[in-house]
């Protein structure tokens, strides 16, 4: 490795907006993130289907999926 060309590496602490934070390899020494994997919506699984034309209901007609949700208010 070449002397004094490559940045300086850090362990850096992370914060999200959340108030989650973590540790990770950085060339910065402290990072703010807006959305982290705690509160992701793909990773807590509270993730909403924004529907565009009906193009989900043509798919889960299509392929005879169920909606729960839908089962779900049918029943109360």
């Amino acid at each position: 490795m070449r002397e004094k060309i490559h940045p300086k590496y850090y362990q850096t602490k992370v914060t999200c907006a959340c108030g989650n934070t973590f540790t990770a390899g950085s060339t910065k020494k402290e990072m703010s993130l807006d959305i982290c994997s705690a509160c992701h919506p793909f990773f807590t699984g509270k993730q909403k289907i924004i529907d565009t034309a009906g193009r989900v209901e043509k798919f889960r007609r299509k392929y005879g999926i169920k909606d729960k949700t839908a089962e779900a208010i049918k029943k109360t």
